[in-house]
């Protein structure tokens, strides 16, 4: 398998990422800064290194620079929190590989190594991390909704045509772009995804198209877009009704020429990309009130493929249940414990505004709080969905340990209520508050916010 380096001045990030890497079968190094990352490159020799971008004593800019000067070739994954995703994306600018967002995702994670690897050239750790994405993005249900859904899927997944999968947050989108990826005919090829919401517009031509060293400021090497990533593979445009005007303009030429221009280049590079698209938003809606190209709308909608929400099939609960403990028991290290009848009942009595994906957050929070060997329905409904632990804010400051805590909490409190204040409209909440739209979107996914059912109110 391959050697990875892994840097950062956090010991649990360091130890949970060694956890898993080495689960894998990967041999692995860690360094607690800078320096000791540099020293241990020297040494170890990694294939891919995952660096901090923030730490004491030297910046993840200038050992990215460092690395790069003495190994031009050097595979460096930049890692980011909320605060420096700006300064991850500009990492990649200047040579970085990818970036991942902290909270770290296993399935993120995942993806990211076997890109890398592809570019590396290890095709036996290429093909074992392949197993693990696909294990990791099963798409688990047997109601007659997700039974069409699958249908779809097999359908069109031999084709290479454009396909548009719309659903609510948290229904599974990524997991119907991949589905559809290890059908078609280039499933032995890069499945390269992109967040568009994530990238700030002044970055989309750099990160989509790549640019040549020597470009602007900091370009010190050359350094492929993802277009040219997934040539001959799946490009995944998720959260595609997010993107700036001018970035769906670019992306629209881009699929009309079958060809890209990197950054400061003159030369075209033709690409061949199977595009898979996702989004949460009506873009119809967004197309008549001026927010999305129709021309390409209709490039990127070919096939449409539409993921019901958990409350329309919650007779998968109880196999998706099973599914989330025992990944969990794998890839986490939670503890596994069945579920009482009444508990499953208790589940599939939720309306789940968050779907799957809060329900998966559910299962492990039940798993490591629930204090018997079995999650009963007491459990549930104590620990529950999350929305509201009980109480008022002001009853748990004694609960606090830490002044990080009570700001932590603070921001969930305000920033849920002017959500809920603004109709969970996340443009309008961010305009009122002051805060940039990306940097809203990123808090909710950290505190794990969620709009709650209609029947509770906004």
């Amino acid at each position: 398998m391959a050697k990875i380096l892994v840097v950062d001045d956090e010991r649990s990030i360091r130890n949970a990422l060694q956890q898993v890497l080495e689960y894998d079968g990967h041999r692995v190094r860690l360094s607690p800064d800078g320096p000791s990352g540099l020293d241990d490159y020297a040494q170890f020799k990694p294939d891919v290194t995952l660096l901090d971008v923030k730490m004491p004593r030297m910046d993840g800019l200038e050992v990215l620079e460092r690395i790069q000067k003495e190994d031009p070739g050097a595979i460096v994954v930049m890692i980011s929190g909320h605060g420096t995703i700006r300064t991850a994306v500009e990492a990649t600018r200047k040579g970085a590989f990818d970036f991942l967002e902290k909270p770290l995702k296993i399935d993120r994670l995942h993806l990211t190594l076997r890109n890398a690897l592809i570019v590396r050239g290890l095709s036996d750790s290429v093909e074992q991390l392949k197993h693990d994405v696909e294990v990791r993005y099963e798409i688990v249900g047997g109601s007659e909704v997700i039974k069409t859904v699958l249908r779809r899927i097999e359908t069109v997944g031999g084709t290479l045509a454009r396909v548009m999968v719309t659903g609510e947050n948290g229904t599974g989108k990524e997991l119907a772009a991949r589905a559809l990826h290890r059908l078609s005919p280039r499933a032995d090829r890069p499945f390269v995804d992109v967040n568009c919401a994530a990238i700030p517009a002044n970055l989309i031509e750099s990160e989509l198209f790549g640019h040549v060293r020597g470009a602007f400021t900091g370009a010190v090497a050359s350094r492929p877009g993802k277009f040219e990533q997934a040539h001959g593979g799946t490009l995944f445009l998720d959260e595609v009704g997010d993107m700036s005007p001018d970035a769906q303009a670019k992306v629209l030429k881009a699929l009309e020429g079958d060809e890209v221009t990197r950054v400061g280049g003159t030369r075209p590079v033709p690409v061949d990309v199977r595009v898979v698209s996702a989004t949460n938003k009506d873009l119809e809606e967004e197309i008549a009130n001026g927010n999305f190209r129709e021309d390409l709308y209709y490039r990127l909608n070919v096939v449409p493929i539409r993921m019901p929400p958990l409350r329309n099939r919650r007779e998968d609960i109880p196999m998706l249940v099973t599914h989330f403990v025992d990944h969990l028991r794998k890839t986490s290290g939670v503890p596994a414990k069945p579920f009482a009848p009444e508990a499953i009942a208790e589940l599939e009595g939720q309306d789940w505004p968050g779907n799957v994906r809060e329900l998966k957050n559910t299962v492990e929070r039940l798993l490591i709080l629930s204090p018997g060997e079995t999650v009963e329905r007491a459990d549930v409904l104590q620990v529950g969905s999350g929305h509201d632990a009980g109480g008022s804010f002001a009853e748990s400051f004694a609960s606090m340990e830490s002044f990080q805590d009570f700001k932590d909490a603070s921001e969930k409190a305000f920033i849920g209520e002017k959500l809920r204040a603004n109709g969970w409209n996340v443009t309008e909440t961010a305009a009122r508050i002051g805060m940039a739209r990306t940097n809203l979107h990123q808090k909710i996914k950290k505190h794990g916010l969620a709009r709650a059912p209609a029947t509770d109110g906004p």
